[in-house]
C-alpha cells in the first residue's frame, strides 16, 4: 500500500469535519431544529394549550431530546474512548458511529407537519446526535499524531474553518433547493426540487436525509487518506476499560491543571451547546422568523465561523490556545445578555415601535459572534486538550474530553427548559447559560496554559 503524506492524512482528517458539520448546522441549529419547534408548538396548540404555554412546552421538549442524548454520551464516551486505546483499533468504531448518524439523521424524514410523530423523531435524532458526538471524540483523538503541541492549534482551527465551509455550501444548497417558504417556494424562488410537496414540508423534512447522503459521500476522503496508529494486539475487554476510566478519574487529583481544565470547559462547552442548540428555536419561537430566514442567518453566521475560526488557529499558534478561550467567552457572555434581555418588543425594557426591525439587525449581530466565537472556542479547546493528552492513551484521554463536555450535557438544556416552564418564556429560558459560561471562565483560572502532559 502506497505511503500516505502528512499533508494529505491532515486533509483526510479536515474531511471529517466537512462531511459532519452539517448535522449541527442543518439539523440542530438552522433547519430542523426550528421546523421541530415549529411542529411541536403547532401540535401542542392543538391539544389545547395557548400559544405561549404550546411555544414553552415545545422547547421543552426539544431540551429533553438534547439532555437525554448528552447524558448518554458522556457516561459511554470514556468507556468507548478506553476499549479503542487498549486495542489500538480506533477504525471500526467510527465506522458504526457513522453509520448511525446516517441512519439517525436519514430517518428525521418522518416528522410530518401533524406533530403525530414527535417522540420516534426525538429518538431517531438522539441516535444520529450519539453517532455524531461518539465519532467526534476518536476523530478528536487523532489529534496529537498530526503535529507538534505548537502545531496542533492551527491545524485544528483551520479543520473547523474547513468544516464551516462545508456547513455553509450544505446550508445555501438546501436553502436555494429544498426548503419551502410559507409561500411554497424555496429561497430562490423554485419550487422544492424531485417534486416534493411543499404543502407537507417535505422540503424542509428532506435535510435529514440531505445530511446522512453528504455524510457518507465525504466522509470517502478520511476512510482513504488517513492512517491509524498500528494495532496493540491486547485484547479490550469492558471490565478492563472501566477500571482504566478509573485509573484516569483517580489520577486526576495528581493533575490539577487536567481537573480543572476538564471542569471548566464542562460548563462552558455545555453552555456554547445550549446557545446552538436553541438559537434557531429562540429565532422561530421568539421573533417569529421562517424557516428560511433562520437559513440566511445560519449563512452570515457560518461564513464568520469558517473565517473566525481559521484567525482563531492563527492567534492559538501565537499567543497559545488558554487567552483565545478567555477572549471568546467574555464576548459570548455579553451577547448572551444582550440576547436574554430583547424581544421582539423590546430591548432592555425600552419599548419598540410594531414591526421595528431593530431585533432582527441585532440578532443577526449576534449570530455573527455566536458562530465565529463558538469555532473559535471549540478550536482553542481541542487545542488545549492536545497539552493535557497523554500520548499513550489520547482516545481515552479525549473520552474524558467528551466526558467533561457530555456528562453534565444535561445542565444547560434542562435548565433552559425548566426555566422556560417557570417563566412561561422562551426568551428568558435562553438565560441559564450566562452562568454557565461564567463557572466556566472562573474555574479556567487554574488551568496551565502550556498543560500538563504525562
Amino acid at each position: 500500500m502506497a505511503k500516505i503524506s502528512r499533508r494529505k492524512r491532515i486533509w483526510g482528517w479536515w474531511f471529517f469535519d466537512w462531511a459532519s458539520q452539517p448535522f449541527h448546522t442543518l439539523l440542530v441549529t438552522f433547519i430542523f431544529g426550528p421546523y421541530f419547534a415549529g411542529v411541536a408548538a403547532d401540535f401542542y396548540l392543538g391539544s389545547g394549550l395557548d400559544e405561549k404555554a404550546a411555544d414553552a412546552q415545545a422547547q421543552a421538549t426539544w431540551s429533553v431530546c438534547l439532555a437525554v442524548s448528552g447524558l448518554f454520551i458522556g457516561f459511554c464516551a470514556p468507556v468507548i474512548g478506553a476499549l479503542a486505546d487498549i486495542s489500538g483499533r480506533r477504525m471500526r468504531w467510527i465506522v458504526m458511529f457513522s453509520l448511525m448518524y446516517f441512519v439517525g439523521a436519514a430517518a428525521l424524514w418522518g416528522l410530518e407537519p401533524d406533530g403525530q410523530a414527535i417522540w420516534w423523531i426525538v429518538f431517531a435524532f438522539g441516535v444520529g446526535f450519539v453517532g455524531a458526538e461518539f465519532a467526534l471524540i476518536f476523530i478528536n483523538s487523532q489529534l496529537p499524531d498530526l503535529g507538534t503541541s505548537e502545531e496542533v492549534g492551527e491545524i485544528s482551527g483551520s479543520g473547523f474553518a474547513f468544516g464551516y465551509l462545508g456547513g455553509l455550501v450544505a446550508l445555501i444548497l438546501v436553502l436555494v433547493l429544498l426548503v419551502e417558504q410559507s409561500n411554497g417556494k424555496t429561497l430562490a424562488g423554485l419550487d422544492p426540487i424531485f417534486g416534493l410537496d411543499a404543502g407537507q414540508m417535505e422540503g424542509t423534512r428532506a435535510v435529514g436525509p440531505f445530511t446522512a447522503i453528504w455524510f457518507a459521500l465525504f466522509m470517502i476522503p478520511y476512510f482513504l487518506w488517513f492512517r491509524e496508529r498500528p494495532r496493540t494486539g491486547q485484547r479490550a475487554t469492558i471490565t478492563g476499560a472501566v477500571r482504566l476510566v478509573i485509573v484516569s478519574i483517580s489520577k486526576l487529583r495528581a493533575r490539577r491543571s487536567l481537573g480543572f481544565y476538564l471542569g471548566s470547559s464542562m460548563f462552558y462547552r455545555d453552555a456554547l451547546n445550549g446557545l446552538y442548540g436553541f438559537g434557531g428555536v429562540y429565532a422561530r419561537l421568539v421573533l417569529d422568523w421562517e424557516i428560511t430566514l433562520i437559513g440566511v442567518f445560519g449563512i452570515i453566521s457560518l461564513i464568520s465561523s469558517a473565517l473566525f475560526s481559521w484567525l482563531g488557529g492563527k492567534l492559538d499558534k501565537r499567543l497559545g490556545p488558554k487567552p483565545v478561550i478567555i477572549g471568546s467567552i467574555l464576548i459570548l457572555i455579553l451577547v448572551c445578555v444582550l440576547i436574554v434581555g430583547m424581544s421582539r418588543e423590546q430591548i432592555f425594557g425600552i419599548a419598540l415601535t410594531e414591526g421595528s426591525l431593530v431585533p432582527d439587525i441585532i440578532f443577526f449581530g449576534c449570530g455573527v459572534l455566536i458562530g465565529g466565537l463558538g469555532g473559535v472556542l471549540q478550536s482553542a479547546s481541542r487545542s488545549l486538550m492536545v497539552r493535557h493528552t497523554d500520548p499513550n492513551y489520547p482516545t481515552e484521554n479525549f473520552g474524558l474530553y467528551g466526558l467533561s463536555g457530555r456528562a453534565t450535557a444535561f445542565i444547560a438544556p434542562t435548565l433552559i427548559g425548566v426555566t422556560t416552564a417557570a417563566t412561561q418564556s422562551a426568551r428568558l429560558g435562553v438565560s441559564p447559560v450566562i452562568g454557565l459560561f461564567v463557572l466556566g471562565l472562573f474555574l479556567l483560572a487554574w488551568v496551565k496554559a502550556e498543560g500538563d502532559q504525562t
